[in-house]
């Protein structure tokens, strides 16, 4: 990059505190700020939708958790990429972003073991009842302790819906738990690649029938939207459980509670919610089969820290004029006025 050029790239507000404090103790920062022609800022106020407004002036910026819509980017000229801190990016109106030329990456691969490791960890938390465990110690029932006989997860079924890095991390990471070959349902994966991962592609209908756990791993969008609902869970055993570390709205909460209030399966794991932040009381935290997290249950400092330095290393690609891995619109690179963008703001453009 000549000297003269200086490629800015913002962070969102909820990456520090109201005192703009660093929330986080490593997510890659010092990537960006050893690189050359980069200059960091953060956003002054967090807004739950970012106002084009805070996109002044940016070249490239780092979305933790807000919203980006085209309202978002209606005034953007300078505005060459935006970098989700992570790999879900229900949050971005992504036609949007390609219609204002702006390019959409995520983190992949930066989440995969985390996610698979708090899988893993529910699958042991709902197997040996151990919210339930703690709570009679706490409350004085030890005597009630022969009532909640818990499972191995030797010899039971894992049904992995999504089979892409995190649904694959999960499939290698029970592999020495002795449990029975995993069922996979992914219409976009290849039987024959699911089979050298070591597990078995299905249809869904069968995948719930047979499993004793379900984990969900797939993006939320049309197709998956309410995928797990009343006749769904209907199909599962009654000492199955659930578990969602992917999206709120996969899953039909209405019909899930019905379906574990009833005892109609075993319990639930849910990392994410359809309404976000959950911050009174719902049907779903009343009962003591369900283990419920705040859309966190993977965050540890290792996962921020890789995270963080995927979507720096996207930016510092950007702005020596290479392409960025896990980018989401890879048709805005054919547009002529993302490409005139990245010309004007970096020296070298393929």
């Amino acid at each position: 990059m000549s000297g003269s050029k200086v490629f800015r790239v913002g962070l969102t507000a909820d990456f520090h505190d109201a005192e703009g404090r660093p929330k986080y103790a490593d997510i890659g920062l010092d990537l960006l700020e050893s690189a050359p022609g980069i200059e960091v800022s953060r956003f002054d106020v967090h807004h739950p939708e970012i106002g084009s407004a805070q996109f002044a002036g940016m070249n490239g910026v780092i979305v933790l958790t807000p919203r980006v819509t085209a309202r978002s980017l209606a005034s953007c000229p300078d505005l060459l990429a935006l970098g989700r801190f992570g790999v879900g990016f229900d949050s971005v109106d992504v036609a949007a972003c390609t219609a204002a030329d702006v390019l959409l990456y995520i983190t992949a691969g930066a989440v995969d073991h985390s996610v698979a490791e708090a899988t893993v960890g529910w699958m042991l938390a709902l197997s040996h009842h151990i919210r339930v465990k703690d709570r009679l110690v706490r409350t004085g029932q030890w005597d009630e302790r022969s009532h909640y006989m818990g499972s191995e997860l030797r010899n039971r079924t894992l049904g992995i819906v999504g089979f892409g890095g995190i649904g694959r991390a999960v499939l290698k990471m029970i592999s020495g738990f002795g449990m029975n070959p995993p069922l996979v349902f992914d219409p976009f994966v290849k039987p024959e690649v699911v089979a050298e991962c070591g597990g078995q592609s299905v249809p869904l209908d069968e995948l719930l029938k047979s499993s004793d756990f379900v984990s969900l791993h797939c993006p939320l969008n049309e197709h998956t939207r309410n995928l797990i609902a009343a006749r769904e869970l209907e199909l599962m055993k009654p000492t199955a459980f659930l578990i969602n570390t992917a999206r709120g709205g996969i899953i039909d909460e209405r019909a899930l509670y019905e379906a574990l209030s009833g005892r109609r399966i075993a319990g639930a794991a849910l990392d994410c919610f359809v309404a976000e932040p959950v911050t009174s009381p719902t049907p779903l935290t009343q009962l003591d089969n369900v283990l419920l997290a705040p859309h966190s249950i993977a965050w540890t400092h290792e996962l921020f820290r890789d995270i963080g330095r995927a979507a720096c290393q996207g930016m510092i690609d950007l702005s020596q004029g290479r392409r960025p891995r896990g980018v989401v619109n890879p048709e805005v690179f054919d547009r002529p006025g993302f490409q005139a963008r990245w010309k004007r703001l970096c020296s070298t453009v393929p």
